[in-house]
């Protein structure tokens, strides 16, 4: 594989983007900085085909990422790797208004194949190739110039290594069937919807014990107001008011501004500054939530006393024995939540009652749940077993 020199200008990067633009795949992934700022800083991005490889450099005075950026969203035709491509999806996302498509990550296809679960992608290299990874560049700052030789042969690194292994993965994949499994969390993972943080629906990420109705139409109002600041000053959320401090404004609000001072988690100046001013605003313009809106009841775990937990704890041996039988990991097919969900009662709104993860649980949980599934040990080994109606009337 060629290793392209730290790309730098625009025209250096229409020459690479050239190169690859044809390729069956692209692995992709990107160094940025964050904690400072509301919006990721995209530091470095990496590419790499079976053929070519090059870390772009997206802070270089005058260079245009334009081509780079068309490559990922526009272009129908390469496939776009990653390894747990989340926070990448979401800096692209960012940049255009679109995500990647279509796209892969292997720490999903490493959970398909019952590998690990979530597995990291030092673990990903060891186990396919067989490298152990330097991680001493890991956490440096990716946002200082000039980047250091190690900094950026760690950072290639990252993608030739994935786009040799991703084929390999792929093959094996192909061997299992379960194609249809990984596009439906592909089509997951790049939907725009993950992406899009509607400053309404802020609130929605706060824990608050009330359900009362005017008390989360002011943690509403105040989510939103948060969003707009920290957006317009580029600082994170907790920059600008920390969530317990929201929640406590929400169920506990001042009369009047100057009841902020005594506020724990504002400063004392907010009882006579501009943004405390705007925050007794977006109180003042705070309307009880809807009837439509209130969230629903989170379930306290099985609400069947000790014999739900009895009901999630089969619903979790029942999800080892699957998942063993399908040699996936477990954590692919269903959450302790969704269990403890169906344990309880409920029967909508839980991920592994749909699609491919109800052919190969989901219905076996509801039939385990309803009296129509049992355990047998045949051989020494733990199965799942049908019970018929006449004796599951009986019990």
């Amino acid at each position: 594989m060629q290793i392209h020199p730290l790309i730098e200008t625009s025209a250096a990067l229409v020459e690479f983007i050239d190169r690859i633009k044809t390729s069956d795949f692209v692995a992709v992934d990107t160094e940025f900085m964050r904690e400072n700022t509301f919006w990721p800083e995209l530091c470095l991005i990496q590419v790499a085909d079976s053929e070519h490889a090059a870390a772009i450099d997206p802070m270089a005075p005058g260079i245009d990422m334009k081509p780079l950026l068309d490559l990922l969203v526009d272009n129908q035709d390469v496939l776009k790797v990653f390894h747990a491509g989340g926070q990448d999806v979401e800096i692209i996302f960012n940049l255009t208004g679109k995500t990647p498509h279509p796209i892969f990550d292997t720490q999903i296809g490493q959970m398909a194949l019952g590998q690990a679960e979530q597995v990291g992608y030092s673990n990903l290299v060891e186990a396919w190739i067989g490298l152990q990874l330097d991680k001493g560049a890991r956490f440096t700052d990716w946002s200082r110039r000039p980047l250091d030789k190690r900094q950026i042969d760690y950072a290639i690194g990252d993608v030739t290594h994935l786009a040799t292994i991703f084929p390999m993965m792929l093959k094996k994949l192909i061997k299992t069937d379960r194609g249809h499994w990984l596009d439906e969390e592909m089509e997951k993972l790049a939907n725009p919807a993950n992406y899009s943080l509607d400053p309404d629906k802020a609130w929605q990420r706060i824990k608050i014990p009330s359900r009362k109705p005017d008390v989360l139409g002011r943690l509403k109002a105040l989510a939103a107001w948060r969003e707009r600041e920290a957006r317009g000053k580029n600082l994170p959320r907790g920059r600008i008011v920390k969530d317990e401090t929201l929640a406590d404004l929400a169920a506990h609000p001042p009369k009047q501004q100057d009841g902020l001072g005594g506020v724990r988690g504002l400063s004392a100046t907010w009882k006579a500054n501009d943004i405390g001013r705007r925050l007794m605003d977006a109180l003042a313009h705070a309307e009880p939530l809807a009837k439509d809106d209130m969230p629903d009841r989170a379930p306290r775990g099985p609400g069947l006393g000790k014999e739900g937990a009895l009901v999630a704890d089969l619903l979790k041996l029942l999800l080892k024995i699957r998942a063993r039988e399908l040699n996936v990991a477990a954590r692919l097919i269903a959450r302790s939540d969704d269990l403890e969900a169906l344990a309880a009662g409920a029967r909508e709104g839980i991920a592994m009652m749909q699609g491919w993860r109800y052919d190969v649980f989901g219905n076996a949980a509801l039939d385990l749940v309803e009296g129509r599934m049992g355990f047998a040990v045949k051989n020494g080994k733990l199965l799942m077993s049908e019970i018929d109606a006449a004796t599951a009337s009986e019990v």
